[in-house]
């Protein structure tokens, strides 16, 4: 399960919580402008925006998690069992498979107005990348340096729903996650006032108990509303260094630790990576559940107008700082 979110100051963010009880060799790729990217039923395109975020490269094709462009888009894929819902081959439409929506999004648009204009002719298709690799349940979040969406293929058809909030994680339907929002507008960072009754004398004994009643556990309708009220409440410097790591204190509130859901034979989710993406400046930053240390990537230091991937391997060991 996941969870991803935008965040503002000066500039612009975007990024995720990776959970997952496995990971696989995902690696910081970047795209260059002349990769040639190749798809299943819609023509290739052999000239595009640069990309840089978190994948799986199979067979030199970079199978994407998250990602931004170089005009400051970003777009991530978050688990949706059940809901998903991907169709048969529409000769009306342009038929993408769901492991080639991001790299299909990022490559050609560059913001979010762009971005509705082409989901007007995409039909989600139900094919996946190879027999090793069957076609994941997902829903999308795309943001831009102003707005974010959300996008979901269900039985329906293609829902796309305006993202005040600029937070998704997994089931169910993003409808029924904003709606649930409701019964948390009694929450505050104010300190509360005695509204159980003016025959007793209740005093508060705490700091934070305005927030009594905010979702602590792991479930993803629990952890959109404990990122939601993180986000839309927090408050940082507009310095890179400070935006940035009060990003990532906000995933950080909806992180996932070993131990804590198992998914049976041995075998326990965690936040194998979280993401923060500077829209702006094109910057790549991450932590891994073994090293907290930020690493970032900076897409405009390598040749944009190559025609190779760029791969960095992740730094997964723990990066401690001795002072004696």
């Amino acid at each position: 399960m996941c969870t991803a979110i935008t965040y503002n100051t000066k500039d612009h963010y975007f990024g995720r919580n990776l959970d997952l009880e496995y990971s696989y060799k995902e690696t910081v790729t970047i795209t260059p402008r002349n990769y040639p990217f190749k798809f299943r039923k819609v023509n290739d395109i052999n000239r595009h925006y640069a990309i840089i975020g978190m994948a799986y490269v199979l067979d030199n094709y970079p199978l994407y998690y998250d990602a931004i462009n170089e005009k400051g888009l970003g777009m991530a894929g978050l688990n949706f069992p059940s809901n998903a819902d991907y169709k048969k081959e529409d000769e009306s439409k342009d038929n993408i498979a769901p492991f080639e929506f991001i790299p299909w999004v990022l490559s050609q648009c560059a913001n979010i107005n762009e971005v509705k204009e082409l989901l007007n002719k995409i039909n989600l298709v139900d094919l996946s990348f190879s027999k090793e690799l069957p076609v994941s349940p997902l829903h999308w979040i795309i943001a831009d340096k102003e707005k974010s969406i959300t996008v979901e293929s269900v039985k329906e058809g293609i829902k796309v729903y305006d993202n005040e909030v600029g937070v998704l994680t997994n089931n169910p339907t993003f409808d029924i996650h904003m709606f649930n929002l409701n019964n948390y507008m009694s929450l505050s960072i104010e300190p509360p006032k005695n509204n159980f009754s003016k025959k007793l004398n209740l005093k508060t004994y705490s700091r934070g108990m305005g927030a009594l009643g905010l979702p602590g556990d792991l479930s993803s309708a629990s952890r959109f509303v404990k990122a939601a009220f993180t986000k839309m409440n927090s408050l940082s410097g507009d310095s890179e260094k400070e935006s940035i790591s009060q990003f990532f204190h906000i995933l950080s509130s909806v992180y996932q630790q070993r131990g804590c859901v198992y998914m049976g034979e041995d075998k326990y989710e965690i936040t194998i990576y979280s993401s923060c993406c500077n829209l702006d400046k094109g910057i790549y930053y991450y932590t891994t559940y073994e090293n907290s240390q930020i690493t970032g990537i900076d897409m405009n230091k390598e040749n944009l107008d190559g025609d190779k991937l760029v791969n960095y391997d992740l730094i997964k060991d723990q990066q401690i700082l001795m002072e004696n």
